[in-house]
């Protein structure tokens, strides 16, 4: 993502308060200008000259997260929809597209009626490791086992790690075998050590703090299930890419963007709605209960969705050749899922379901 990067020694890059002219001339004269979100005050020279770009009818893709990610009925404000057309909608008849990353994305834009027929699936694509055959089944779950889960993200409410305890809990009521590792740091982990202390479950779940990227999936590869339990305001989750990669059964929510296109439920994981606890205890549940057999299923599917589709060496092919098809004139062989398949809308949390979690990015 670049954050804490040095980009300097990288020759593709260029910065716009650096070389204004290089970059002016990029964006008005490239095949493709691809377009994440700039941040910029309208009147810069980027959105000026990113607004010359749209008006010209020259190819241009977007990336976007949600943009009613805290409810579709902001879509009712005047203001903002008078923003969202300069922006989105004033350019749907125009070879301007949108790739999606996350699930709920189209049905944000379909609600405006930007981008009609012209929204494809996409994402975040984290480093891919891949394995041997003897070293995947390494990492799958063999009967005696002690069954290992890990939970990995910001100790924040809308990610919900007291799902942990919930966790825990459950196994233990079932008397299995178990360690679960919580990574991750925030404002709620002195709240969650104490109720892992008061509900005597030390010796069961290790707090890790906050550790470094490769930490995480060094202690992803030893375990068998990742718990991801973001609601409606994660708009993606890489943790779910990084946890599938790492050959772990998902038991995700399925308001996180990254889910619906990810996780089939029962075949490479499992996921459950509404961030419910007893919707979550009944998925562990059913996991618990899983032959031997149909659990390193799971792992192992997990791992192919990503190894063989969800990773960046795909995308990129994909979208080269969905570039080289809008600029000549060719159809555009559309894949049936993965990166740039089209990305069909999907119902998402409803303004009740809003008032039953804190409504805000945190």
């Amino acid at each position: 993502m670049g954050w804490n990067s040095d980009t300097d020694s990288i020759p593709y890059v260029h910065r716009m308060y650096e070389d204004e002219d290089a970059c002016a001339g990029l964006i008005k004269n490239c095949d493709v200008l691809m377009l994440g979100w700039t941040g910029q005050d309208k009147a810069s020279l980027t959105e000026r000259l990113i607004k010359e770009r749209l008006d010209s009818g020259k190819p241009v893709i977007r990336v976007s997260e949600r943009i009613y990610r805290e409810g579709r009925w902001k879509a009712i404000s005047p203001r903002g929809l008078k923003a969202k057309y300069e922006e989105h909608i004033k350019y749907k008849n125009s070879p301007v597209y949108m790739l999606c990353a996350g699930a709920y994305v189209s049905g944000d834009f379909s609600l405006i009626g930007a981008y009609p027929g012209k929204m494809y699936k996409w994402g975040y694509y984290p480093p891919l490791r891949q394995y041997t055959d003897e070293a995947l089944d390494e990492m799958l779950y063999k009967d005696g086992d002690q069954l290992r889960i890990c939970l990995a993200s910001r100790l924040i409410k809308l990610k919900h790690p007291e799902f942990a305890v919930t966790a825990a809990e459950i196994l233990r009521e079932k008397e299995i075998d178990f360690h679960i590792d919580v990574v991750g740091d925030g404002p709620l982990a002195i709240a969650l050590s104490k109720e892992i202390r008061q509900r005597e479950l030390l010796t069961n779940i290790t707090l890790h703090g906050a550790v470094n990227p490769d930490k995480v999936r060094d202690i992803m590869e030893k375990s068998h299930v990742f718990i991801f339990g973001s609601n409606y305001l994660e708009g993606w989750g890489a943790v779910v890419n990084e946890a599938m990669n790492s050959a772990c059964a998902v038991i995700a929510s399925s308001e996180a963007g990254a889910v619906p296109y990810l996780i089939e439920d029962g075949v490479n994981g499992l996921t459950f709605d509404n961030c419910d606890e007893n919707e979550l205890r009944k998925k562990l549940t059913d996991f618990i209960n899983l032959s031997t057999e149909e659990k390193r299923a799971l792992q192992k599917n997990a791992y192919k969705t990503i190894e063989t589709t969800w990773n960046a060496k795909c995308a990129a092919e994909r979208l080269l050749s969905f570039c080289k098809s809008i600029t000549g004139g060719t159809n555009y062989n559309t894949p049936k899922d993965g990166p740039m398949s089209i990305a069909k809308v999907l119902k998402a949390p409803g303004f009740i379901r809003t008032l039953k979690e804190d409504n805000h990015l945190e």
